[in-house]
């Protein structure tokens, strides 16, 4: 008897669980919802991040109040911008940690992977899958220097935990030199770069060989290679953004990173540029190397790659440094790394990017902004510490964390998105869509300036 029941409930059960699918899929459908809907899709949403996903992300959020009575769920987004469920519209500043660099749902994007995906969404994993082999030529064609073979991943951290690897089989060396500040991603491997504590502590022993030096550095950079030298244990790899992204929008010093290249060749250590992130024209040119006129080994990149519509990433490495897998290819693969829709997406990306002179606009228009930022920033000396960047990417630092989230909730508010960094809480990020209007990015000064007026010291 009591298995029939079990039975019974078992069916009752998908049937409710088939009835929820469709009311979900139905929604999806949907070119426009109504007020019932979104108060639907609300609740749902905040009782899902409640019970099934993080509880956490509801304290964290600004967008969610205290009891869950209001929360911002977003529904859709077009160019420099998206909106909520109950249709109202946020310039988006922070940018999905910086992947929109084409836009929002950028049509050539979108129809290069929904053409794609009418022939073919993913590949055999056998037969040869032709949109790898051309999007790894277009790389090689634009990327600096002579960085030549491409192997493809899914996210930033999964490229830096190819590169890492790589510099592996390159040489029989087990230490890397990375820099505090940094961040590299959460996987073991990568998260062994990555230097803020409270990422790491759970999380210890990460990788052995890892040394972190201050970012910026050059004399404590030389005196760790010559320590290691003298000890035996010379160095594989210095791993380093060209410009730290969530250690605050921290740029280099002038020669800095030229001068890692020199030390670098001196020891016979591979460099590896994280452009996770600085990457795909966000710093005014296609790759941040570019601008300090510096060709690493190894690049990784990620975020912007997939055109704010596919997960997608990538190493680009020289031949001398990538021949280490020709013997055998199997020795780091993934599954779903440069499927069909990812690579078509990452191609009409790049030609978005040339074409449109996005990485050049930039740079213009990311003069003007910060600029003007620090214009709207005069008279709270008191508030605001630092205002830097370059081009679309732009940090503003506060002397508090809590100016920082408060200023970050006010610009919420009134319909501008930004957030802190992860790891200087104390600096928000302003990282548009390239494509973001000059009307835009006043409209997000002027909301800044307002909001500086109201936030108490």
């Amino acid at each position: 008897m009591s298995i029939d029941l079990s039975r019974e409930t078992k069916s009752e059960q998908k049937l409710q669980v088939t009835d929820y699918i469709n009311k979900v899929l139905s929604l999806i459908e949907k070119e426009e919802i109504n007020a019932e809907e979104a108060a639907w899709i609300t609740k749902e949403t905040v009782d899902g991040f409640r019970e099934h996903v993080n509880p956490g992300f509801l304290a964290y959020r600004k967008t969610v109040t205290k009891d869950g009575q209001f929360a911002a769920v977003e529904w859709s987004d077009n160019g420099a911008c998206f909106k909520d469920v109950n249709g109202k519209e946020y310039i988006d500043c922070l940018g999905g940690f910086g992947i929109y660099n084409v836009g929002h749902r950028h049509p050539k994007v979108v129809k290069a992977v929904t053409d794609q995906l009418k022939r073919q969404a993913l590949h055999s994993q056998d037969l040869l899958d032709p949109l790898r082999a051309m999007l790894a030529k277009i790389l090689a064609d634009i990327t600096p220097g002579d960085l030549k073979y491409s192997y493809f991943s899914n996210s930033g951290t999964e490229s830096v935990e190819a590169a890492l690897k790589l510099a592996k089989m390159y040489s029989d060396r087990t230490t890397f030199i990375s820099t505090t500040r940094a961040f590299h991603g959460k996987s073991l491997g990568s998260l062994s770069g990555t230097a803020k504590g409270m990422f790491r502590k759970p999380f210890l022993p990460l990788i052995p060989g890892f040394r972190h030096v201050p970012f910026g550095d050059i004399d404590m950079m030389r005196k760790t290679f010559e320590t290691c030298s003298m000890v035996g244990e010379d160095v594989a790899a210095v791993i380093l953004e060209p410009i730290q992204g969530e250690g605050g929008i921290i740029l280099p010093p002038e020669g800095y990173l030229k001068q890692v290249r020199e030390l670098c060749d001196q020891y016979g250590t591979l460099l590896i540029f994280d452009e996770v992130q600085t990457g795909m024209g966000r710093t005014g040119k296609m790759f941040a190397a570019e601008l300090y006129d510096v060709v690493p080994d190894i690049i990784c990149l990620a975020k912007a790659f997939g055109g704010g519509v596919m997960p997608a990433g990538a190493i680009v490495a020289r031949e001398e440094v990538f021949k280490s897998w020709f013997p055998n290819p199997f020795m780091h693969t993934t599954t779903f790394g440069g499927n069909p829709l990812a690579c078509a997406a990452a191609i009409a990306t790049i030609g978005i990017l040339i074409e449109e002179n996005l990485p050049e606009r930039a740079a213009v228009v990311g003069e003007y902004f910060l600029a003007e930022l620090k214009k709207a920033a005069e008279g709270h000396e008191d508030k605001v510490q630092e205002i830097r960047g370059q081009g679309l990417m732009i940090g503003i630092e506060f002397h508090k964390d809590e100016i920082g989230y408060e200023v970050s909730k006010g610009m919420f508010d009134r319909g501008v998105l930004v957030a802190g960094t992860l790891i200087n809480s104390k600096t928000i990020r302003i990282e548009p869509a390239l494509t973001i209007s000059y009307d835009e990015v006043d409209k997000v000064v002027n909301t800044f300036k307002e909001v500086l007026k109201q936030v108490k010291e």
